[in-house]
């Protein structure tokens, strides 16, 4: 076996928390070292996971020459900062999603990594559980012949705090970065492309970031994709796609475990397969290991497009942020 693959965590929230978690299932990997602004907690994260080195900040666990890769779990408007520290330290960045608060910001960070030479990913984690690489196959395979509408929705029932960073502007709040990442990049990864005309209404909370949303994306070759998100109500989280010759349905698509194709005539077929974000691990470590600076299921390019989609759909919410 080759020598365990180091990661360092960036951050100590509840999502660095799940990937530390889920990081446990690969056998070549380590979860080596922590990075947080107070020793205190880097401490305490490194201790509930058996994590050999603990950072006061973030610049010391950059500069650790062990870690092989970084894996930033830190709030939405920092991204861009954190990400451009690790690329000028020369470490490969798995950065959680949403990428960025805006399409500027992702154009920078993607120019820093290219120049650096240096490895980058959005942390869209669901694309690489193995039901929604299925579903890519499903697709490319024309088993529903052209797939003509999509429907997904992705909302949960937040507890109302206006200084949690879900209701928080300056924490680029709302349910579009938070879930609406989900829904929209499934549609990037359904379509290939994005969508040629967006209809997009939010409704603004007390906070002023969307509570809730609906889009419509219609497509060049007549498709179309209807999208919901949204943080004070509980939605289905499931994915229809409807092709000229069957149908895929994916439960609980963003952590999905199966998901059913039906091809007219036929019956239905269900694919079961494992969640958790060691998949998405798995893959930002071939690609260091074999010199890749970028994912081939996740490029940067997309990662970019779909930045410029949200930023559409922004505008027609009227929903800006203090920092932009």
């Amino acid at each position: 076996m080759e020598k365990k693959f180091r990661w360092g965590i960036l951050g100590t929230g509840a999502i660095a928390k799940k990937f530390a978690t889920d990081l446990q299932n690969l056998d070549d990997a380590e979860c080596f070292a922590v990075g947080s602004r107070k020793m205190e907690t880097a401490k305490e994260f490194a201790e509930q996971f058996h994590m050999p080195i603990a950072h006061g900040s973030y610049a010391d666990l950059i500069a650790d020459e062990a870690v092989d890769a970084i894996y930033l779990a830190t709030p939405h408007p920092f991204h861009i900062e954190n990400t451009l520290a690790c690329l000028e330290g020369g470490k490969p960045v798995l950065c959680e999603k949403p990428f960025a608060i805006n399409a500027k910001e992702a154009a920078i960070m993607i120019s820093a990594a290219r120049k650096k030479d240096v490895f980058l990913m959005e942390a869209m984690w669901s694309r690489f559980l193995p039901v929604n690489l299925k579903v890519r196959e499903w697709l490319d395979e024309g088993l529903i012949g052209d797939p003509l509408y999509m429907m997904v929705d992705f909302g949960f029932k937040g507890p109302f705090n206006p200084v949690n960073r879900l209701f928080d502007p300056a924490l680029g709040g709302g349910a579009l970065l938070d879930v609406g990442i989900y829904t929209t990049s499934y549609a990037s990864w359904v379509f290939k492309s994005q969508p040629e005309q967006i209809t997009a209404v939010g409704i603004m909370g007390k906070t002023g970031v969307d509570e809730q949303n609906s889009m419509i994306f219609t497509y060049g070759n007549s498709a179309q994709a209807l999208l919901r998100s949204a943080i004070r109500i509980q939605t289905e989280h499931k994915v229809r796609i409807e092709g000229t010759r069957g149908v895929i349905v994916v439960p609980d698509f963003w952590h999905a475990t199966e998901a059913t194709l039906t091809i007219d005539g036929e019956k239905p077929v269900t694919f079961t397969g494992e969640s958790g974000y060691q998949f998405e691990a798995a893959e930002v470590m071939r690609c260091v290991r074999s010199g890749e600076v970028e994912s081939k299921i996740m490029p940067l390019d997309e990662t970019l497009s779909i930045m410029e989609t949200m930023d559409v759909i922004r505008e027609q919410m009227g929903l800006t942020y203090p920092m932009e």
